[in-house]
């Protein structure tokens, strides 16, 4: 019975004195307190340098077996492949421009650039390339410094949730200080660049874009589920900024396309959070489809059917011709058509259906857009134009048919004394 136990233990021993098990093994500094003698004794034998032990420091195993002489393996130790999470701080360096990317949130901010794009091509003015890139910059600017913030006030909550505990702050790859840092800057740069390199007007929806982004909409989100509405007002803002930026003013066709954006918001969002219930939950995020799943539902199948009836609004506004309201049927249709499948089986097959689709719908919808603008202006004609005299001012109004001649020539009218 004797030598049976010596030969196990025996076992035990070359087990864990082996080269591969020493060298696959990390030192670790938690062990167990029954152990902790034992693991002491072998750390001064091999101080954790993956080195092997030689076989004169292991101790005879011929008398009474007792923890002196049995050397127990650490059971708290992970293999490098084998771990499944982060450290916070994050220990291993990357690439700094990539974590600043997703510390700007860079897929969401390029949406919202897009759509101020679309903004400024549809407008009614002239285009411009110098005003269109600080307007494109600047917004891109803004929104990169919004979600910078955005992410600083939710590291708590965001470390709660599957789908953001990987975030850059959540594991300390950028400190929250650089976050604030980085975010005032874009902010700065970016409102500089719409103000001087724009107008006031575009400015001024960006100011007030990053407000209610960072200080209504963020907070919302634990407090009341009309944060969905907030949300839909901030991602209708951009390409209201993209038309003033061109037309330097707003009009009804402005509000088409920001309408048509505000509309888009319900069935992306509510489809997107349909499955991550639990995620909102744990967090103590209060949405509809935690809150009120059944009004969710609705509130996607009703925006979807205002985003039919605001395409066909669009040409009757003169923001586009007749055959975008015939283009646009199909792919409204049928994202209304998802949307009612959500509506009435929500599952995560069917709101997942509705989240991808929603991702092609807007792109296709703003290219359409596009082809179908009523008019397109590639020279500067002004339609009013202001010549100062010695006690007058008279307004010159040029006739859409003027001649190539005569957007060359300057002419000249002015009232003279009586």
């Amino acid at each position: 019975m004797m030598r049976g136990l010596v030969k196990r233990e025996w076992r035990l021993i070359t087990q864990v004195v082996s080269p591969v098990n020493l060298q696959s093994t990390r030192c670790t500094t938690k062990t167990a307190s029954s152990n902790n003698e034992v693991i002491a004794e072998m750390r001064s034998a091999s101080p954790c340098d993956n080195s092997i032990v030689p076989i004169s420091q292991v101790k005879d195993i011929s008398g009474p077996v007792s923890k002196d002489n049995v050397i127990f393996p650490a059971t708290n130790i992970i293999p490098d492949n084998h771990t499944s999470w982060l450290p916070s701080p994050y220990t291993a360096t990357g690439k700094t421009i990539s974590q600043y990317k997703k510390l700007s949130k860079f897929r969401l901010t390029s949406l919202v650039v897009v759509t101020t794009m679309g903004g400024y091509a549809m407008a009614p003015a002239a285009f411009d390339l110098s005003s269109f890139a600080m307007c494109t910059l600047g917004t891109g600017m803004i929104s990169a410094a919004a979600n910078a913030i955005n992410q600083y006030h939710e590291v708590p909550f965001d470390s709660q949730m599957s789908r953001t505990k990987n975030r850059v702050l959540v594991t300390g790859q950028i400190t929250p200080l650089k976050s604030v840092l980085f975010a005032a800057v874009s902010a700065s740069t970016g409102l500089c660049m719409l103000y001087f390199g724009v107008n006031g007007l575009t400015a001024a929806l960006g100011a007030g874009n990053l407000f209610l982004y960072t200080s209504i909409y963020t907070p919302m989100k634990r407090i009341s589920i009309v944060n969905t509405w907030i949300g839909s007002v901030v991602g209708a803002i951009p390409p209201l900024m993209g038309w003033a930026g061109c037309a330097g003013s707003l009009d009804s066709g402005a509000m088409i396309l920001a309408g048509i954006l505000y509309a888009w918001q319900f069935p992306h969002f509510n489809a997107l959070s349909w499955n991550l219930r639990p995620d909102y939950s744990r967090a103590g995020y209060r949405m509809m489809a935690v809150t009120n799943p059944s009004l969710c539902r609705r509130t996607a199948f009703r925006y979807s059917l205002a985003i039919v009836g605001l395409s066909l609004m669009a040409p009757v506004l003169d923001v586009t011709n007749y055959w975008f309201a015939l283009e646009t049927i199909p792919l409204n249709a049928y994202f209304a058509y998802l949307a009612y499948k959500f509506n009435k089986k929500s599952d995560s097959k069917s709101s997942r259906s509705l989240f991808r689709f929603s991702l092609l719908h807007l792109p296709a919808l703003m290219l359409l857009f596009l082809a179908n603008k009523k008019e397109w202006y590639f020279k500067k004609n002004a339609e009013e134009e202001t010549i100062k005299t010695d006690s007058n001012y008279m307004v010159l109004k040029p006739s859409k048919t003027a001649t190539s001649l005569g957007n060359v020539l300057p002419v000249a009218v002015a009232e003279g004394p009586r």
